[in-house]
């Protein structure tokens, strides 16, 4: 099949959207011939050195930017990047509709970014298209708003606010309709979805792992003594629920325990402060951002990842923890509720803060005092990243559900 892809943000060896974008485009072209549309000025000179080091010829890059906003969107900061997606997407499909004429397209697939609340304008072309894996219904219970700075409060009411005029907006309900196929990443997107009237909408979690990462990951030993070390991986944003995660810690009171938070941002301080009034100062450390390398040594000393994010579509540092053979503690919301399994971690309903954090810390207390507990599912882990989360996997279901949808077959009933 000849198959177009719409990629805003593609690179090797990434994580996130640029991650998504590749790493499917990188799947599909095993088996079909691939054009991805994507800009030049962050992912170009990766791709490039990629293809050169493993070249891939049914693979083609389309590179493009608005033409009076040659810098793309950098030169203007983060904050018009939701402005430059708009537009670029605009342009996406006069790109994409003289390609198609020159090439004959089967199907054409909307990658990244993956917001259920963006329009993609190729969904108008005379090609059966799909949509996604697209996220972002996920959202923080309001009884955890409280907790939130003033700063985080206001990010949550204009993400709510945005994701209500994307629903109203007739693009976003054009593309609905004229999607062949949803991929939501998660129940609380497809929910959304569902209210924009009927559809195939399918979860298919847009999380993953390539086999040298799986590998790479499953030579992390695990310490055999004390002290048992949990760790959370992420930056330091409202949202990532680390404010309950040091509360629970505090509640549990283990004697032979630690916390560690890798990352950094805006809410440091205010968790630095934290730490201090529950007076774990001694037992918390803050690394602060940390190359791969340096973070995969400090896993290496940990035991147990603490991942309580208030809504995530994705969550990809719980596949990677689990891939080292460590349990998950995380919530029972959004990207990380369906990787993380009873057999491999301990999910938590949030249902307000006081209650998560008790069941945060009766979770910590468990598996610090059940060594046995921690092995078993930190190897149950491993087992479901392979069979679930390696690209190579997911690839090959995605690639069954492009060909069964063209050839009017049914579609497999297997999803993430």
């Amino acid at each position: 099949m000849k198959i177009l892809l719409s990629a805003y943000a593609c690179e090797p060896g990434r994580g996130s959207e640029p991650g998504i974008g590749w790493n499917i485009a990188w799947q599909i072209a095993h088996y079909h011939e691939v054009w991805v549309l994507t800009r030049p000025v962050e992912g170009r000179p990766a791709i490039e050195a990629e293809l050169a080091r493993n070249p891939v010829p049914n693979l083609n890059f389309i590179y493009f930017t608005l033409p009076f906003w040659a810098g793309d969107w950098k030169l203007s900061g983060q904050r018009f990047i939701q402005l430059h997606y708009y537009l670029w997407q605009i342009q996406a499909y006069f790109v994409a509709r003289k390609l198609h004429r020159q090439i004959g397209f089967d199907l054409i697939s909307h990658i990244t970014f993956g917001k259920y609340w963006g329009p993609s304008f190729l969904s108008l072309l005379p090609v059966p298209f799909i949509w996604g894996p697209v996220g972002g219904g996920e959202s923080a219970p309001k009884a955890f708003w409280n907790d939130f700075s003033f700063r985080g409060q206001l990010y949550e009411t204009l993400r709510d606010l945005a994701r209500w005029l994307g629903e109203y907006d007739p693009f976003v309900s054009l593309t609905f309709k004229r999607s062949a196929l949803i991929l939501a990443t998660t129940d609380d997107t497809a929910k959304k979805l569902n209210r924009l009237g009927e559809n195939d909408i399918r979860i298919f979690s847009n999380v993953g792992l390539s086999k040298a990462e799986i590998t790479h990951l499953a030579q992390c030993r695990i310490p055999k003594t004390n002290p048992v070390r949990f760790i959370s991986i992420g930056r330091l944003l409202h949202w990532k629920g680390f404010h309950l995660a040091l509360r629970a810690f505090a509640l549990a009171n283990l004697e032979e325990a630690e916390y560690w938070l890798i990352g950094d941002g805006p809410e440091r301080k205010r968790l630095e402060l934290l730490t201090s009034e529950l007076n774990v100062t001694g037992k918390v450390c803050f690394w602060g951002d940390l190359p791969r390398h340096d973070l995969f040594s400090k896993l290496e000393e940990c035991h147990v990842l603490l991942h309580p994010s208030l809504h995530e579509s994705g969550g990809f540092v719980c596949s990677e923890v689990m891939a080292a053979g460590r349990p998950v503690i995380c919530l029972d919301m959004g990207g990380p509720s369906l990787q993380v399994t009873e057999e491999t971690g301990i999910k938590i309903p949030a249902h307000d803060p006081d209650q998560t954090v008790r069941s945060l810390a009766e979770a910590m207390t468990r598996l610090a005092r059940n060594p046995e507990l921690r092995q078993k599912m930190g190897q149950a882990g491993q087992k479901r990243v392979k069979e679930e989360y390696d690209w190579d996997v997911k690839g090959e279901r995605l690639v069954k559900l492009y060909e069964a949808l063209i050839t009017n077959q049914s579609l497999p009933t297997n999803s993430d």
